[in-house]
């Protein structure tokens, strides 16, 4: 099955030239399914990036997968055309009254500020307590992890000494667990932030499970036992050249960055793909979960209570 993308969105036109299985609406209302009602809140600068990586991903199953765009009513775009976003896009306000099988919050450049100090905070703190009666799973990803482990936890980031960025060899430490079904014991995932969440702060918090971890870049899965939650420190999502262009972008800011570890194919600047796979098989287990778990009447969340988190 495929996935379902507003007609236009310039995703659609890269992911099928990649013979990636895309649908535009017009034809998803001719077939009697309900799909997966997905949101995605892209708080990255440069959306259509972040889409086309996030769709790619969410594409790879054999479930209908409806895709909802959601940006900050609170904050301007400068980064992203106007008519792009108006095209594509809904606030929180004008989704507040729906409910979704699942929802994605990405990161965002603004690590270094406090919670509170980011401009749209308010507004997306009410977007993660919507989360908790209005869908079903919700994944956070790198800063959107932090933010998220941060207003529901209580658990802090904290600056690192280095950034860390490259690609790392992470651990299973959940096996049994629904989003690491298949997955090597050993698998690899990009990184790239300037802060973490501390393994000792997650260990210490009631209802929540580390699933993977990496002994250089730290926590990678978090998730609560139900998988309602599901915290994702590095980015499986990444394309090929995307470690580089941040590199390269890095060095022409004049910051004082190193190339991306375990990135390139010694001094050739050769970029060697070993995360695609496992990142694929994440992405779909998280789909195939919501899919299993998730209530056909989306009305029934009014039955659910905390502890079902």
């Amino acid at each position: 099955m495929p996935i379902l993308v507003p007609k236009g969105l310039p995703a659609y036109s890269i992911l099928k030239d990649e013979n990636v299985f895309v649908m535009h609406e017009e034809v998803a209302e001719r077939q009697d399914i309900r799909p997966i009602d997905i949101a995605i809140v892209n708080l990255m600068p440069i959306k259509e990036v972040t889409e086309t990586q996030l769709i790619r991903m969410l594409a790879n199953t054999p479930l209908q997968v409806s895709l909802h765009l959601l940006t900050m009513g609170s904050h301007e775009s400068r980064h992203t055309d106007r008519l792009h976003m108006e095209s594509f896009y809904d606030t929180f306000d004008e989704i507040r009254n729906r409910r979704f099988d699942g929802m994605i919050i990405t990161g965002a450049p603004v690590e270094f500020l406090p919670f509170e100090d980011v401009d749209y905070w308010d507004e997306l703190s009410n977007i993660m307590a919507y989360t908790t009666r209005n869908v079903f799973s919700t994944m956070h990803i790198c800063w959107g992890a932090q933010a998220g482990l941060y207003f529901h936890y209580g658990i802090d980031k904290h600056v690192l000494p280095e950034k860390i960025f490259g690609v790392f060899s992470h651990r299973v430490c959940k096996s049994n667990s629904q989003l690491m079904r298949g997955f090597d014991e050993l698998f690899f995932a990009p990184h790239s932030r300037h802060t973490q969440i501390r393994r000792d702060d997650v260990l210490r918090t009631e209802g929540l499970d580390i699933l993977a971890e990496s002994d250089e870049a730290g926590l990678h899965i978090v998730a609560t036992p139900r998988l309602r939650r599901i915290f994702v420190q590095g980015h499986s999502e990444y394309e090929r050249d995307t470690l580089k262009l941040e590199y390269e972008r890095d060095l022409g800011l004049g910051l004082v960055t190193g190339p991306p570890r375990n990135y390139f194919r010694g001094d050739s600047g050769e970029v060697v793909v070993n995360w695609s796979g496992h990142g694929n098989l994440f992405f779909a287990n998280w789909l195939n979960y919501v899919y299993q778990e998730t209530f056909y009447d989306l009305s029934m969340f009014d039955s659910l209570d905390e502890g079902d988190l």
